[in-house]
């Protein structure tokens, strides 16, 4: 996982299966190399909204200067 809260970037590897991470607000993160076997689960307070997510990581940016 790429992570990144407009001031420091960090990859973090969840290579075994007794790894997890917590993402809170304002955090881009990118998943990336899964391997064949790999299962990811998603748990979220809430319902899924489209209009909750920033899919242009330069408007992140600008978001998180004006934070």
């Amino acid at each position: 996982m790429k992570m990144d809260d407009g001031r420091h970037k960090d990859e973090i590897w969840l290579d075994s299966s007794d790894k997890a991470i917590v993402i809170d607000k304002m955090i881009w993160h990118e998943m990336h190399e899964f391997s064949a076997d790999c299962v990811l689960l998603v748990l979220a307070d809430d319902y899924y909204d489209e209009e909750d997510y920033i899919r242009n990581y330069d408007a992140f940016l600008e978001l998180v200067k004006h934070a």
